[in-house]
């Protein structure tokens, strides 16, 4: 789960530790050399791991996160057995981003590599190398090094190993603290002709760098539980009780006061009621399982299924009651009762009896929040519902005038559920698209998703014009003005998707749609692509045409990456900025391919080996800009120099666009 910290600790932190805002060192990893026999030992690593952060176990299929591998650099003496063993604790989950199933480890990691002796002297140097994600972000490949040595003497059955040489080095380098007079020059190997290495950490801290706060989910995660009680306030199960409820409350009390007071604990009642409910899905699940719903394909099935159920609901198919004995057992203890337990009856009893319209939106609701991961997000989410189901009972209380311009029960309210079931039937199969990337069936790729999206919401719009009729509708052909502007809209969004079957992104529906790779017919070809995949080729480039550069740090793993090409590099506007204004540099830090020879360099007074092109460019974003986490865009000018602030993952456009303008003035200055 994320943390969050108060606005003035974060100001605080931010005020007397700018360089250090963008390091992040979420894992632990220590390696032992441990004896098995005369002649055979194991080499253990062993990683803790921050909540909210997983590594990825091994043998994961290529175009995915970076698997988990031993390395070797040097090994007489000894011979590898086997492969690289994962430990016990293996969560597998399916990733509908990269189209395939995933092995991680939370909270502690463990691996295993076997090693058999062969006798005299004997050395093994090498590295453990591994990826680490969070929901935002993932951290680029990092080895844990290690390196050991002994004697073999000439074995015999029982005759222990001895190994006198610890590991150099059993974990990997620190870079929770990079500051600009901690980091070396880098060799010659690492530079062009100018250097453009050199730490800006201090310069990007002076254009204000900060580490962005992840509030937004928590905003939407309220405002879509507060739409939700406005929607169930509108079905035929709670309008009709609000005037009855209201009237007894007034009238039971000749002091108004007191009628308005019962009106209020009422009111609150049903949020106490709620929010219960959203913390009782967190404690029944915990957090850990709230964070596997998002991919797990059985859960995926199950909600699934689950909304098309709700939805036949709404369409008039049955009616989804609980027992009626329920709601008369509470009803007939709060008739015998009195008092504030009295009043917290009768909410319960309003709670049970308009189950029927506020189960399929309470179900879905807390569907949703569940799949994103937050502890909180259930009891939030309800905590918004019931506010808006509680707010017509104390307002009415305190002005029961109003209560003479309500609209009276009728066929609109039936209109809205219907409504809501169309809406339900289309979010199910964003779940049932999640098991099908898991199983691999390939029933509902990005454009069989498109059509039936396509399909479901212009029926929305001709039921809204009175074309289609369900059991419970009435029989007038009078469409109002709302339910035409309703119908509009739908039909239009139908329309707006049909591009969508030939490759165009949707931006709108990216975050429900199948991932584009699904896509069987694509002709869609608006992708930005780097100019250069080289630091220093780009920079010299740059510095020829007179341009200023934009570095994009990613990763072949990198989900939000990928997330950020498609949603925010397509736009017009920002493609324009990115290929005429700039010179575009894409430093993929997972990159295996080997350099030319390994490069040492000193790190935080420890010495560090690149071995792939990924660990140079990795190199690059921690020594020259304090950062280790994808995606990093950074502007800079001919020298090396930032033009700007840095930016992550935030998938708004016109805050990119802001970011790469204030970019172009800075350089231009």
């Amino acid at each position: 789960m994320k943390k969050r910290m108060t606005l003035s600790w974060m100001f605080a932190l931010l005020c007397c530790l700018p360089i250090f805002a963008q390091m992040q060192d979420p894992v632990q990893f220590k390696a032992e050399w441990k004896n098995l026999s005369a002649t055979e030992a194991e080499i253990v690593f062993t990683g803790t791991i921050d909540a909210g952060w997983h590594v990825y176990s091994t043998n994961l299929e290529e175009g995915g996160p970076t698997s988990a591998t031993f390395n070797v650099d040097e090994i007489v003496g000894a011979e590898l057995v086997g492969k690289l063993i994962p430990g016990n604790g293996e969560i597998e989950q399916i990733d509908p981003i990269f189209n395939m199933q995933v092995r991680y480890f939370e909270g502690t990691a463990k691996f295993t590599q076997k090693v058999r002796l062969t006798g005299g002297d004997y050395t093994v140097k090498g590295y453990l190398e591994y990826g680490a994600c969070n929901d935002e972000n993932c951290l680029p490949p990092t080895a844990v090094d290690f390196s050991y040595s002994g004697k073999l003497d000439a074995p015999s059955a029982n005759a222990p190993v001895k190994s006198d040489v610890v590991p150099v080095s059993s974990a990997p380098a620190d870079t929770t603290s990079v500051a600009s007079a901690d980091v070396p020059a880098p060799s010659a190997q690492l530079k062009g002709t100018t250097d453009y290495w050199k730490p800006v950490i201090k310069e990007l801290s002076e254009f204000g760098e900060t580490q962005q706060q992840d509030t937004h989910s928590w905003v939407y995660i309220f405002f879509a539980g507060f739409i939700g009680g406005l929607l169930a306030l509108f079905t035929p199960c709670v309008w009709p009780i609000i005037p009855m409820t209201v009237s007894f409350f007034l009238k039971r009390s000749k002091d108004k006061k007191k009628g308005i007071r019962d009106a209020w604990t009422y009111g609150a009642s049903i949020v106490v009621i709620y929010v219960a409910l959203g913390l009782a899905i967190t404690l029944i699940f915990g957090a850990s399982a709230l964070n596997a719903l998002s991919t797990n394909a059985i859960f995926n099935i199950f909600f699934f299924l689950m909304l098309v159920v709700f939805a036949a609901s709404f369409f008039g198919a049955f009616e989804i009651t609980l027992p009626s004995k329920w709601s008369n057992a509470v009803d007939s203890k709060a008739e015998s009762t009195t008092g504030l337990l009295s009043i917290f009856l009768m909410a319960f009893t309003l709670s049970l009896v308009s189950f029927s319209c506020t189960g399929p939106i309470i179900g879905f609701l807390l569907v949703e929040v569940s799949t994103t991961g937050s502890i909180i997000a259930p009891a939030l989410g309800m905590l918004g519902f019931a506010i808006a189901l509680a707010l017509p009972f104390t307002l009415f209380a305190m002005f029961p005038s109003w209560l003479k311009s309500m609209p009276k029960s009728g066929g609109w309210m039936n209109v809205i559920k219907v409504v809501l079931g169309f809406l339900e039937l289309a979010f199910a199969l964003k779940f049932l698209s999640v098991a099908d990337l898991a199983y691999g069936w390939r029933l509902l790729d990005r454009e069989t998703f498109l059509a039936l999206w396509i399909v479901i919401f212009g029926l929305l719009g001709m039921y809204l014009l009175g074309k289609i009729k369900f059991p419970h509708d009435d029989d007038s052909n009078k469409v109002g003005v709302g339910r035409f502007f309703l119908a509009l809209i739908s039909l239009a969004f139908a329309v707006y998707m049909i591009p969508g079957l030939w490759g165009a992104p949707l931006k709108a529906v990216s975050a429900f749609a199948p991932p584009m790779q699904t896509q069987d017919f694509n002709l869609y070809k608006n992708e930005v692509h780097a100019k250069f995949m080289d630091f220093d080729a780009g920079m010299e480039y740059a510095r020829q045409q007179g341009k200023p550069v934009m570095i994009d740090f990613t990763g072949y793993g990198c989900v939000n990456c990928r997330k950020m090409e498609l949603a925010v590099w397509t736009d017009p506007q920002v493609s324009k900025l990115l290929t005429e204004d700039y010179v575009l540099i894409t430093l993929y830090v997972d990159e295996k391919t080997k350099l030319p020879e390994p490069i040492k360099v000193m790190e935080n007074g420890k010495e560090r080996t690149l071995r792939t092109v990924g660990d140079k460019w990795s190199y690059l974003q921690r020594s020259k800009f304090g950062a280790n986490a994808q995606p990093f865009y950074v502007l800079l000018d001919n020298e090396g120099n930032p033009l700007n602030k840095s930016y992550s993952y935030d998938e708004d456009v016109a805050k990119y666009i802001d970011f790469l303008q204030t970019g172009l003035k800075n350089y231009k200055k």
